[in-house]
């Protein structure tokens, strides 16, 4: 009788090996001892991102406030979807955070320090879209040279990043799409004198 074909193919690594070192370190959660990368370079990425995140998430935010002028009421109704769904990255980064036994770092202390994009909240409409454009192209970035790093050696944070990635990039197509119809319109709006300005 021939045998099988499996025999030929033994699991990477034997069940009781496997079962061991479960047990090991069982402190450490979803790190187990296959984990081979820098988990110290992994968490700064992550907490980079969930600072850029939340710094997104306040920009866009500040700037539906703000908004005023003939077109802001749909331009606005955009900055606050995108918001919502870059609070929803930040919760999904700030996960993962936890679960690679690492802190999520939510101190605003440094908050702009620890974020890839800026807090910039300009006085016109026109100038609202473009930072947000700018600060979706600069994620975007961000984002790829992060999946470039993990690759394939941590493929539950390299999946989860993708996902947010295609995100950015919708995000970065409405902005522009936002700022070419805006032109056309020829939109003159400022903000309303209320609410600090910052940059």
């Amino acid at each position: 009788m021939a045998a099988s074909p499996r025999s030929d193919k033994p699991f990477l690594s034997d069940i009781q090996t496997i079962r061991k070192r479960a047990r090991a370190h069982m402190e450490r959660g979803a790190v187990t001892d296959s984990y081979t990368l820098d988990r110290a370079t992994v968490l700064k990425l992550l907490n980079e991102a969930l600072a850029t995140e939340i710094v997104c998430v306040l920009r866009y935010k500040a700037h539906y406030y703000l908004a005023s002028g003939i077109n802001a009421k749909s331009v606005a109704a955009e900055f606050l979807e995108h918001a919502a769904e870059e609070q929803s990255h930040a919760d999904r980064i700030a996960e993962r955070i936890t679960q690679l036994d690492g802190q999520p770092n939510f101190s605003p202390d440094g908050l702009s320090g620890r974020s890839h994009s800026e807090f910039v909240v300009p006085e016109d409409l026109a100038s609202m879209i473009e930072e947000n454009l700018v600060a979706e192209r600069i994620a975007i970035d961000s984002y790829r040279e992060i999946i470039n790093y993990v690759g394939d050696r941590d493929t539950t944070t390299k999946r989860l990043l993708e996902e947010i990635l295609a995100v950015e990039e919708e995000h970065a197509e409405d902005m522009k799409t936002l700022m070419e119809n805006f032109g056309q319109k020829g939109e003159p709006a400022k903000p309303g004198s209320a609410g600090g300005k910052k940059k």
